[in-house]
């Protein structure tokens, strides 16, 4: 059977893990990575939101990105990937921005955790505050961006960030809300020099950013502990 080696590590939890609801915000370069893991991991309910279509800039780090993908809705190709994972898993797609005028789709979602990976300031400030109120489990993803060392990524509250532009912007924006600081994010401490308008990346370093918030929910669920 598919997810026997992760009973093996699980072992009576796997059913919590199955029977989770996950909504993942912005399936790119870091999201895409989520939401692929989380299906291999048994994962029996994603929600995707991202308005966005693949296109050629983002074969050199997402998980979904291919020549033959380009142009299409990435939330649709998402979903059909992940179906072909686990067809188990039951694949709800919103294309759309996540704003004030449509953040209303949470009140109609069972959602157990939510997994901010978008690159809009003011949606991963929109979605931290809805998910602080709504009492729904969330982890955030800072910049990828400008990043090449992956000894450097790290959990951390969002208060105790350092280095990460956008953990400073967020850390200014929610002061009104001190259970906003103390969501649990994934950043990097690398320090970097940016000397373009375009945002550097690679294949690498949002796969990774990825990957750990996946460890951090999948280790929720069993009862492990992250350094913070």
């Amino acid at each position: 059977m598919e997810f026997e080696r992760l009973k093996i590590l699980v072992k009576d939890k796997f059913e919590d893990i199955k029977n989770l609801s996950v909504l993942i915000l912005g399936v790119g370069g870091v999201g895409g990575y989520v939401a692929e893991s989380l299906a291999r991991c048994g994962v029996e309910h994603l929600i995707l939101i991202d308005y966005d279509k693949v296109d050629i800039t983002n074969i050199n780090r997402q998980i979904i990105a291919l020549h033959s993908t380009i142009g299409k809705l990435k939330v649709e190709v998402l979903k059909e990937r992940i179906e072909d994972i686990n067809p188990n898993c039951q694949v709800e797609i919103f294309p759309i921005f996540f704003e004030e005028s449509t953040k209303d789709i949470l009140n109609d979602i069972n959602i157990n955790y939510i997994v901010d990976c978008c690159d809009s300031l003011k949606s991963k400030e929109l979605i931290i505050r809805e998910a602080v109120s709504r009492d729904i489990k969330i982890i955030s993803s800072m910049g990828a961006g400008y990043k090449l060392d992956p000894t450097k990524i790290k959990y951390s509250k969002l208060k105790n960030t350092s280095y990460d532009k956008i953990a400073k912007i967020l850390r200014s924006n929610l002061k009104d809300n001190k259970k906003c600081l103390e969501i649990p994010v994934v950043y990097s401490d690398e320090t970097y020099q940016k000397d373009s308008k375009e945002i550097g990346s690679n294949s690498f370093i949002p796969s990774i950013f990825g990957l750990y918030m996946t460890s951090f929910i999948i280790r929720d669920v069993v009862g492990g502990k992250y350094e913070n």
